[in-house]
């Protein structure tokens, strides 16, 4: 789905913003779902599963006419009676026209350098680029919070570590995969990864990985690792994983204490990795890791402020 934000930006004068600002009971979509409407009637993002959509695109144009915010609210106690959240909820919704697109170019840069960031936007539809705090209402301003996306450091060779990155990919993840094969590399390439070669110039300290990034490792020959976790275990990646059996994962924490490092930085390590136990074929491994990996990003999301 095309970002709202992005698209808000591009689209420039005309744009008509929908920020979802509260929910009351059942809901399709949490606070800070946001729906841009372009000039032309375009519109990306969504604040409902369809069912308020249309009339919101509707109710832009009139925004769009007067420059006048309006503050809607769908669902149980709506002036709206014909339209209804099949869930049985409400949602209430402030709908206002772009006019401070300096404001998102700012955005878009402190989300390029992955810097997290809060956007405020206030009653009468103005926007404010601040340091980042969580979503939520702050009296009648209503303030989203930008953290940045989730990335993926995938390492390895063989099918495993195809299938896992083509995962990611296909779901329009930030992504890239490092291999010491160029033969793991080569069709990862060609269907539009990122890829980089681990070789004798290859320096592990050119990896950033901030505390948004999953770095996990698709490796049959274990000596490969050591090297790479070494360096994983000093970042502030919120995920380092590792394939393998649970004698492998044994094998390999044992390996790595002798190399020096500590019981913490060893905990940090998981290994078996995947929602499901002893998955072997790499299309269900990598639907199980990175089913994990989602669900600990979400966590993480929800309680830790950078």
């Amino acid at each position: 789905m095309m970002d709202p934000w992005q698209m808000a930006a591009q689209w420039g004068a005309g744009t008509v913003l929908a920020v979802l600002t509260a929910t009351h009971g059942p809901a399709y979509r949490n606070p800070g779902a946001t729906m841009a409407i372009g000039p032309d009637g375009r519109f990306a993002g969504a604040i409902t599963s369809g069912c308020v959509e249309a009339d919101i695109i509707l109710r832009a144009e009139e925004v769009r006419r007067t420059g006048h915010p309006q503050n809607l609210r769908y669902g149980q106690g709506s002036p709206f009676f014909d339209l209804r959240l099949p869930c049985g909820g409400a949602v209430e919704i402030r709908l206002f026209p772009l006019r401070d697109p300096l404001v998102l170019a700012d955005l878009a840069r402190c989300r390029a350098r992955r810097q997290p960031a809060s956007l405020t936007v206030s009653a009468e539809g103005r926007l404010s680029l601040r340091d980042w705090q969580p979503t939520g209402c702050d009296g009648t301003d209503f303030r989203l919070g930008f953290r940045p996306a989730l990335r993926f450091l995938v390492f390895g060779t063989g099918a495993e570590a195809a299938a896992f990155t083509g995962l990611v990919r296909g779901m329009d993840y930030d992504h890239m995969l490092l291999s010491h094969e160029e033969a793991s590399l080569a069709p990862v390439r060609a269907a539009g990864s990122p890829t980089m070669l681990i070789d004798a110039r290859f320096s592990p300290e050119r990896l950033e990985a901030d505390a948004d990034t999953a770095a996990v490792l698709f490796y049959h020959d274990h000596d490969y690792e050591p090297t790479i976790l070494r360096h994983l275990v000093r970042t502030q990646a919120f995920y380092v994983g590792a394939q393998g059996s649970r004698a492998t994962q044994a094998g390999r924490l044992a390996r790595l204490r002798e190399l020096g490092l500590s019981d913490d930085a060893l905990a940090r390590i998981r290994g078996p990795i995947g929602l499901i136990p002893s998955r072997r074929d790499p299309g269900s491994l990598a639907i199980s890791v990175l089913a994990e990996i989602i669900g600990l990003h979400g966590q993480r999301t929800e309680r830790v402020k950078p």
